[in-house]
């Protein structure tokens, strides 16, 4: 494959912005986030032999033009690269895109930028998994544990994670390597459902989506909470019943409370025995999470955190104030593959589990790549980890996730599953497409 590597020159890189009105039926509603349009920065990216990557970020709407035009001002540092030099000093090409001495002021590491960065970063790994004619995670769990370092920027993280310790992370795991990606194959990775309990949704909706769940093998359920004290103990209260005392059950108030009013809410739902309580603050709160995970720990019950955590910096800090107890990573929020490869390594040497966000468009697709990695090649561990899963907008894809006993089960296309329905792109673009013209008629 190096010679299409080497032939291959990135020519063209083009974008969209794609947004699905999922408020419509409250999909994706939280505490927070009372009426989410589900939506992407889609980028596409076109080479002289043919071959093409697609990749993407997520908002939930309103702004998605922002990260478009980001997305744009990043292009320029790529067109004209050939995948050999890109992917033969990957870091080095991650850093040109996260380091520009000019743009790196709008972040740096963090916000729009880096949400573009993501994008154009997700869109190149999909391009070189194509190129080598294998998913994302194959392509992972294949390479050298040096190739696989090399890819990685250890810039501000050296304190805890050293390239020799991560390399002997990645060797150290080659044992038993085969055993585990076999086992994947066969059986597929937990996951857990999100898709029964979003704070919009009504009681009769609630138990109907919970009853069918239950009826598919769904034994991990999360809920959204934080909007009003008694309405979630009554909302709790009716999933445990649904889904009994053997269950896992999950909260998640999307960073609603100040932190003593966290540790106070929270402690009011300890009777329904969640394992976590997800984003329970600020998400840039390092100190406040920490002072949640020490109070509620004599209830049993963990904090998590990460679908907005800027970069590996922010996760270094997390771990280093034991202020979290599950780590969320996120596809589309940190640097792509690059920074995500980081912070699992990070993440096992601190033995917290990685259970992924993907409350989103497109984010259970990716996501599933980087958590067969982590299983595969780093942590060899399934205890408390389990892939967050939503129920929404996978028809828009070439390659739709695949659940089965609620299980994600690996991906066999090659790529990194980002391609979405050309039909769906057109409808749904925004403003032109079909869809947001009969929307904004109404």
């Amino acid at each position: 494959m190096d010679t299409i590597l080497a032939v291959t020159t990135i020519c063209e890189i083009s974008f969209r912005d794609v947004r699905f009105p999922t408020s419509l039926e409250q999909h994706g509603s939280d505490a927070m986030h009372t009426d989410p349009d589900y939506s992407v920065a889609y980028v596409l990216v076109d080479t002289d032999s043919g071959l093409k990557g697609f990749g993407f970020t997520f908002t939930l709407g309103k702004g998605t033009e922002i990260v478009v035009c980001a997305v744009e001002a990043l292009a320029g540092l790529v067109v004209g690269k050939s995948l050999q030099e890109i992917v033969s000093n990957f870091r080095g090409f991650y850093q040109l895109l996260t380091s520009d001495g000019q743009m790196r002021w709008l972040g740096p590491e963090k916000g729009v930028i880096h949400l573009a960065a993501a994008a154009v970063l997700n869109a190149v790994w999909d391009l070189w998994a194509r190129s080598e004619g294998k998913p994302l995670w194959k392509l992972l769990v294949d390479m050298d544990p040096k190739q696989i370092v090399s890819c990685i920027d250890f810039r501000y993280i050296t304190d805890v994670l050293t390239e020799e310790e991560a390399l002997d992370i990645l060797v150290k795991a080659q044992e038993g390597k085969q055993q585990r990606e076999d086992q994947m194959l066969k059986e597929g990775y937990p996951a857990y459902t999100t898709s029964c309990a979003w704070l919009g949704y009504s009681d009769q909706q609630l138990q109907q989506l919970c009853t069918d769940a239950l009826d598919n093998g769904w034994t991990k359920f999360k809920v959204k909470v934080g909007a009003d004290l008694e309405d979630d103990k009554r909302r709790c209260r009716l999933i445990r019943q649904m889904i009994g005392p053997s269950n896992t059950l999950m909260i998640d108030a999307n960073q609603r409370w100040d932190v003593a009013e966290a540790i106070c809410w929270v402690s009011s739902l300890a009777e329904f025995k969640p394992l976590w309580i997800e984003e329970p603050t600020s998400p840039d709160d390092i100190l406040g999470h920490a002072a949640i995970s020490k109070a509620l720990a004599p209830f049993g019950i963990g904090v998590a955190t990460g679908e907005q955590c800027h970069n590996r910096v922010m996760f270094k800090q997390f771990l280093q104030a034991s202020a979290l107890q599950f780590l969320q990573i996120d596809s589309c929020r940190l640097g792509s593959v690059n920074e995500n490869l980081a912070v699992l390594l990070m993440a096992h040497k601190f033995k917290v589990p990685v259970c992924p966000h993907a409350g989103g468009v497109g984010l259970c697709e990716l996501v599933q790549h980087l958590i067969l990695f982590d299983y595969i090649c780093v942590s060899a561990s399934l205890h408390n980890r389990m892939c967050e899963y939503v129920d929404h907008l996978h028809e828009h894809f070439t390659s739709p996730v695949v659940i089965r006993n609620a299980h994600y089960m690996p991906p066999k296309d090659p790529g990194y599953s980002c391609e979405m329905l050309e039909l769906s792109v057109k409808r749904h673009s925004y403003p032109e497409g079909e869809v947001w013209k009969l929307h904004m008629k109404k």
